[in-house]
C-alpha cells in the first residue's frame, strides 16, 4: 500500500492571534495553508485541523471565541477537527486512532506555535515512525525574549532538517518545493 498523506493544521485559533500575541507573517502562512489544504482535498487526502481545548483551564475553552479557528482559514465540511489538550497533539487525543483508521503514514505539518505545539507534535510523530514533511513557510510563532519570531522559525526549520528520523523520514520544504516534488497532490 502506498503512503497515504494527511495535512495537519495545528492551533490556528483566534485566541492565539490577538493584539497581545502577534505572530509572524500570519496572512502569508494562512494563504499557504489554504492553498495546501485545497491540494490535499483535490487529491482526496485528509485535511485535519487541530484545536487546543483548554476546558477547565479558563483559556481556549471549547466553543468560545478564542477556541474557534481563524475566519481566514477555508475550512470545509469534509475536513476533520480534532481537539488536543497539551502541546503534543498525539497526547490523549483521537489523532493517532484517526490516522490509523485512514491508513495515513505521511504527515505534512503546519500551524502555531513553531516552538511549542508544532515542535512537540513533530517530535512525537517521529517516535511513531511517520514520514514527515514540515512546511517551512507554513508555521508561525511570536517574538521571544531572546529571539525574533523570524529567527525562531528559521532555527526550528534548521533543527528539523538536521534531525535523525526513526523508521520514517523527515523533510523540511516550503510550499513551492512541495508543489514541485509531490506530484500525487495533483491527481
Amino acid at each position: 500500500m502506498k503512503n497515504k498523506k494527511a495535512l495537519l493544521i495545528i492551533d490556528m485559533q483566534k485566541g492565539s492571534f490577538t493584539p497581545k500575541t502577534p505572530r509572524f507573517d500570519v496572512d502569508g502562512v494562512v494563504k499557504r495553508m489554504n492553498e495546501l489544504a485545497e491540494l490535499f482535498r483535490k487529491a482526496e487526502s485528509p485535511v485535519i485541523y487541530i484545536q487546543h481545548d483548554g476546558t477547565g483551564t479558563g483559556e481556549f475553552e471549547k466553543n468560545t471565541m478564542e477556541w474557534e479557528l481563524l475566519d481566514s482559514l477555508n475550512v470545509k465540511p469534509t475536513d476533520i477537527l480534532i481537539d488536543k489538550y497539551v502541546n503534543d497533539v498525539f497526547y490523549n487525543s483521537e489523532l493517532k486512532s484517526k490516522l490509523t483508521e485512514l491508513n495515513v503514514t505521511e504527515l505534512f505539518i503546519t500551524g502555531c506555535a513553531t516552538d511549542f505545539c508544532v515542535e512537540s507534535t513533530i517530535q512525537s510523530a517521529l517516535t511513531k515512525d511517520y514520514n514527515i514533511t514540515i512546511v517551512s513557510d507554513g508555521h508561525t510563532t511570536g517574538e521571544r525574549p531572546h529571539l525574533t519570531a523570524k529567527k525562531v522559525i528559521e532555527h526550528y526549520n534548521w533543527v528539523w532538517k538536521n534531525m535523525i528520523p526513526t523508521k520514517g523520514k523527515i523533510d523540511v520544504k516550503n510550499l513551492e518545493e512541495i508543489k514541485r516534488t509531490t506530484p500525487q497532490l495533483y491527481i
